[in-house]
């Protein structure tokens, strides 16, 4: 065998649980279709940690991942805002009460983001239960641990062929045969395609693109310390990143897996609801981007051992919570491969488990 574990995906869910396997002394081998870690959704993520955004098991991921994040060095305060109009009170109160959020005083939230408009915003909340994620640093310490494990991390390593050998797993990466008695999937928005090939049911992942654009910031103002932003419904975001803005239309159009793009016309639309509430039109787009962000038809996470297939392992539909969950998510994934009890408990493992899709 060439590794005890074979993980296809060099993104956050995939380092993250190499590097906890890795530091349980399994010898690891992560293959990354692409020349970098992060490439796709990983490396194209708004990069927050707010653990009360998601369904009751996501926030449970999240909440779980609390305590080594806040000792890691890898986050710094942000805060979060929601705003709305009269008009969408309703959405603005389901949002406020959804994410624990505290009423924010009208001239609070215009001296904390001073472009607001002020015959516009009508309602608002804040709380400062959300950082900054350094991402980057994330998964290069994650490459670093499970090379010091004894692991590889192989890049353009892109897999054309999956099969059952010898009571384990065997995985084709252009002419070269990788054997494993474990696989694990963790290819993102490729989740299905990495299936098929191993013959493998599971559950049918939706890939959802978001576009992001990133502005000046607006009317030359300093956003360090500007929360990230919501309109009410997640209609549009907004968050402060390297002396700029970043602004999405928060958008869910559904896609096969690819190379993902801003759409131009949606992202006009997005900066346009974003534009409403603010003093500064938006004049320049310095760049824009988009990611995929797949789910599973429950929109819970999917992570451990597939129901039928002996040895194959799900670490899957992270959506848009696979930074925000990672150290939980997992810790949990190379508890259920290693044999060990989960630390996250057994309820929170069934509730994220591939078998209940069965």
């Amino acid at each position: 065998m060439d590794a005890d574990v074979i993980v296809i995906g060099g993104g956050v869910a995939g380092l993250t649980l190499a590097a906890k396997l890795a530091e349980g002394r399994a010898r690891v081998l992560v293959l990354e279709a692409e020349g970098a870690v992060g490439y796709h959704t990983s490396g194209r993520s708004a990069a927050l940690y707010e653990p009360t955004y998601g369904k009751p098991a996501v926030r449970d991921l999240s909440i779980a991942s609390g305590e080594w994040y806040h000792a890691s060095g890898l986050l710094s305060p942000r805060g979060l805002m929601i705003l709305g109009r009269d008009e969408e009170r309703d959405l603005f109160e389901h949002d406020l009460a959804a994410m624990g959020m505290d009423r924010l005083p009208l001239d609070e939230a215009f001296a904390r983001v001073p472009v607001l408009r002020r015959d516009v915003v009508t309602l608002a909340g804040y709380h400062g239960n959300a950082w900054d994620i350094d991402t980057d640093r994330l998964l290069q310490e994650s490459v670093r641990t499970i090379r010091a494990g004894g692991g590889t991390v192989r890049l353009n390593a892109r897999v054309s062929a999956i099969a059952r050998q010898g009571g384990g797993w065997a995985t084709t990466v252009a002419d070269e045969v990788l054997t494993a008695p474990v696989l694990v999937n963790a290819a993102g928005s490729w989740a299905n395609v990495v299936a098929g090939m191993a013959g493998v049911a599971g559950p049918q992942f939706q890939p959802y693109r978001r576009s992001m654009a990133r502005i000046p910031a607006p009317g030359g103002h300093d956003t360090s310390r500007w929360p990230m932003i919501f309109g009410a419904g997640e209609t549009w975001y907004a968050k402060p990143d390297a002396g700029a803005l970043i602004v999405s239309p928060a958008e869910e159009h559904p896609m096969d897996p690819h190379d993902a793009w801003a759409d131009d016309l949606v992202l006009a639309e997005g900066l346009a609801r974003y534009e409403a509430f603010v003093t500064e039109p938006v004049t320049r787009v310095v760049s824009n981007w988009a990611g995929l962000r797949t789910f599973a038809p429950d929109r819970v996470l999917v992570i451990g051992p597939d129901p039928v297939a002996p040895g194959f392992y799900w670490q899957a539909g992270q959506g848009g919570y696979g930074f925000q969950t990672a150290p939980a998510a997992s810790r949990l994934g190379a508890d259920l491969i290693l044999g060990r009890p989960p630390e996250a408990g057994a309820a929170l493992a069934s509730a994220v488990s591939p078998a209940r899709f069965a």
